[in-house]
This record gives C-alpha cells, sequence and structure tokens, in this order.
C-alpha cells in the first residue's frame, strides 16, 4: 500500500481538477452503486444480493463521520488500488477494486477532489448480512493473494492511442467485466472467460432480486460481433440503436453513465470492445419439434403482433428479436426470461417515446411452460440458434 503523502495533481487549478473529477466519477459510474432510489447522492446504503449474503454500499459523501470526510487522498488511492480501507479492513470486491486498481495516480486524484466538493450527508448505510466464514474481512487477505493484481493500467504497444483508451476506461473505470464475466464458486472473474457473459442479482421489482444474465461481448457469432461498431455507440450513448433499446440493470449504466462521455471515449471503448477475442459459447442443443411448434403458437398469439411473425420487429412498435439481439443470443436466458414476465425495465428518466405501446408483463397470463416454449422458440428461429429454456429456468426468475 501506498503511505507516503503524494501530490498527484500539479500543474492543473483545483476547479479543473474537480471538474475532471466529476467525469471520472461518472465514467466510472459511481452513483448508481453509491445511491439508492430515495437516498441522498452518493450516501450510499444500496443493497447487493449476493450467494454470500447482503453487502450495503458505503457513504462516499465528505462527511467526516460517515463517509470519506476525514480520508487522505492516500486513503483513497489504497481504497481503489489495493482494496484497503484507511484502518487497514480488506473491502469486499463488491466494490470493483479489481478494476478500479488500474485507474492512474492522476484521475484518482481528480476524482477524490470531486467527492470531496459534493454535498456531505451523515449516514451510516446498514451493515452487512453475510453468512460465515464470509463476514470475517481477514479472510479477504486470502482471496487476494488468488485472484487480486494491484497495479495500474499499461499501455499496450503495438496498439492505437485510441484502442488504449477505450481498454483503460472499459478494464478500469467503467469495470464492465464486473458484470459481463462470469464468476467461480468464490466469487472472482474467470480469467480465461474474460467479457463472455455473466450473472448477477438485481431487482425486477422494488423488492424482488432476481438473477439477470449480462451478454458475451466478444467477437462470437452469438456475440458483439452481431453489433456494427456505431451499434455500439449508439447504444453506449442513446440507450437505443436500430435493433433494441436498453433495459433491466443496463439502464442505469447508460442513464447515469455512458450517455455523459464524450464522443471521442466513447468511440474509444467501441474500439476496445469490438477487439476483444472471441469467447465461443457452448453449443447450443436443438429443441425438439413439439416444443417450437407450441412456442410458435404461444409466439403468434401474445408476440407476433409487434415483433412480428419475422422477428424482425417495428420501428414504431417493437424491437428486433432475429440475430441482432444480444438478449436473445445470451447462453443464459435469464435477462430475456426477466423481460417476458416482468416487462421490460425501461430508462428512469425515460427516453422519448418510440414505441407505441410499452410491453406487457407476462408473469399473471402465461405460466412456466409456455414461457419456456415461447422463449425457445425465439431463441431458435430467424437465425438464432443459443438454446432451449425449460420450466425450470422460468420458475426461477419468477
Amino acid at each position: 500500500m501506498e503511505s507516503e503523502t503524494k501530490v498527484l495533481s500539479d500543474g492543473i487549478s483545483s476547479s479543473e481538477l474537480v471538474a475532471r473529477g466529476e467525469y471520472l466519477v461518472t465514467a466510472g459510474n459511481c452513483a448508481s452503486c453509491h445511491t439508492t432510489q430515495d437516498g441522498e447522492f452518493m450516501s450510499g446504503g444500496l443493497p447487493f444480493e449476493t450467494m454470500f449474503g447482503t453487502i450495503y454500499s458505503t457513504n462516499i459523501t465528505p462527511d467526516p463521520l460517515t463517509g470519506i470526510g476525514s480520508w487522505t487522498e492516500i486513503d483513497f488511492l489504497n481504497s481503489l488500488r489495493h482494496g484497503v480501507r484507511p484502518n487497514g479492513d480488506h473491502l469486499y470486491p463488491a466494490f470493483p477494486y479489481n478494476a478500479y486498481t488500474k485507474a492512474s495516480d492522476g484521475d484518482i486524484s481528480a476524482m477524490f477532489a470531486y467527492l470531496k466538493s459534493i454535498k456531505p450527508v451523515n449516514k451510516s448505510p446498514k451493515k452487512n448480512d453475510l453468512a460465515f466464514p464470509f463476514n470475517l474481512r481477514p479472510l479477504m487477505a486470502f482471496w487476494k493473494l488468488l485472484y487480486f493484481q494491484p497495479g495500474v493500467f499499461e499501455v499496450s504497444e503495438g496498439k492505437s492511442d485510441q484502442w488504449n483508451r477505450g481498454a483503460y476506461l472499459v478494464e478500469a473505470l467503467a469495470h464492465c467485466s464486473a458484470c459481463h464475466t462470469p464468476r467461480n464458486l468464490l466469487g472472482a472473474e474467470r480469467a480465461t472467460a474474460h467479457m463472455a457473459g455473466g450473472e448477477f442479482l438485481d431487482l425486477v421489482s422494488r423488492e424482488r432480486y432476481r438473477t439477470w444474465s449480462a451478454p458475451n461481448l466478444t467477437a462470437t457469432n452469438r456475440g458483439l460481433s452481431l453489433w456494427s461498431e456505431q451499434d455500439l455507440a449508439d447504444y453506449l450513448k442513446t440507450a437505443r440503436n436500430d435493433i433494441l433499446e436498453s433495459f433491466g440493470p443496463m439502464n442505469e449504466v447508460i442513464i447515469n453513465s455512458t450517455r455523459y462521455l464524450e464522443v471521442q471515449d466513447v468511440k474509444a471503448m467501441v474500439t476496445y470492445l469490438k477487439s476483444l477475442t472471441a469467447v465461443p459459447e457452448r453449443e447450443a442443443v436443438a429443441p425438439a419439434p413439439e416444443v417450437m411448434g407450441r412456442g410458435r403458437t404461444i409466439y403468434n398469439l401474445h408476440c407476433g403482433t409487434c415483433h412480428l411473425p419475422t422477428g424482425e420487429g417495428d420501428s414504431e412498435m417493437a424491437p428486433r428479436l432475429d440475430r441482432g439481439s444480444l438478449v436473445v443470443q445470451d447462453e443464459n436466458p435469464a435477462s430475456m426470461i426477466n423481460a417476458i414476465l416482468y416487462g421490460p425495465h425501461l430508462p428512469s428518466p425515460p427516453l422519448l417515446p418510440k414505441w407505441r405501446e410499452p410491453m406487457q408483463e407476462f408473469q399473471y397470463l402465461l405460466d412456466d411452460e409456455e414461457v419456456a416454449s415461447a422463449a425457445t422458440f425465439i431463441r431458435h428461429s430467424w437465425g438464432n440458434a443459443s438454446g432451449v429454456v425449460t420450466a425450470e429456468q422460468v420458475a426461477r426468475q419468477r
């Protein structure tokens, strides 16, 4: 850990440093995790449901008693770079310090300057509710030995400045891998499947948590190769492209973060993401003809009017469900099932109206077998080939 006092912001005025820090904190999407729906800005208390129990985000306002008001710049750097509190306690990796460790000293200094400038809020979050032995913070030292490598982002020689900027934003500040990389039984990202799609628990209604799946962002024929660079840039900047509209947990990433990024930074992220080496999905098993027949009937009755019998969607009615949809193509159908059961949770504040009517929820209209058949039909029609959905999978999402 760094222990000596550093001056990380030479040559820039305090106002410029704060403005730069605000931009970087926005790029890091800190507000989405450190601000509850009804809480004050950055005052923490957002619950993260994990396989180990519940972790609550901390207060990162400059309140000296309950926030980071008494922290030094080095304290803040050590939390991001090494995952430790000022008192030496290990932080849980629900706080993505495995990504933030790559942030430069100068950027960390600017982020700290901005957070010290916001309104202090005296609020202590709830205590974490973790099962034994995961409630013992000292054990995180062993986890770090196995899975954590601290260190600043290193430029890749031979790659363009744009590619390196994109890699820095994606891998450090935006911490995209936190959701888009699968994890092992101890909650560590699987390095061999980097950006190949992950899963996590998040809300499907105000107090109900269910599994969500994040799609494969590597260059497979079911992953990000389905989108053009413009498709991806439009999505990150506007929450929409010609294929779909953002829904679910990705809303907060775009609405609170990527839409505010400069155009050149979005382009840099796109350049890097489109360069990721393919991590192939498992080959999908073809569904039985009777499942496809049942699914076609349910689809035509409930879905075909808006999404069309061809799955191509309609510019005024509904998005595409054919090969351009990463959610449909995802090996894990959890997010697709959530959209069917609960309706797609659209961005808030809402975007300008695009569809004539929002998609209804089908949790009370279709049983598990019917949802599974319809989803399977969609996932194996119009060029899609992404796997059978079972009634058991649907039941887990209810």
